[in-house]
């Protein structure tokens, strides 16, 4: 993906609208990816008045979602055993993210 194709496609088509929903306070996150951080995207989110915002590169604890595989994988481990765990991982993955779903967990 290139910055222009970031603008063109998420920006100008999903973040402008979504920020006109949001109002004001809206506040955009994204990482510190070469097309995010090219300066036609800047100018795009000058002229559209968003607020980014700021954060150093490579700090995926800002990001919760980051953290879901990782949980899944030690919740799965501590369930079943490494010899049994193939032909029951569909089976346990389901349990788990219906678990994480009820529980809220972030």
């Amino acid at each position: 993906m290139t910055g222009q194709i970031y603008r063109d496609v998420i920006l100008e088509q999903h973040v402008r609208l979504f920020r006109g929903a949001m109002g004001a306070e809206f506040l955009f996150m994204d990482d510190n990816a070469r097309p995010h951080c090219a300066n036609i995207v800047d100018e795009c989110l000058q002229s559209e008045d968003i607020t980014r915002m700021d954060w150093p590169a490579y700090s995926p604890d800002l990001n919760p979602i980051e953290h879901v595989p990782d949980m899944l994988d030690r919740r799965i481990a501590a369930r079943l055993p490494l010899s049994t765990c193939l032909p029951k991982l569909p089976r346990a993955l389901l349990d788990e993210c219906n678990w994480l779903s009820e529980h809220k967990v972030s």
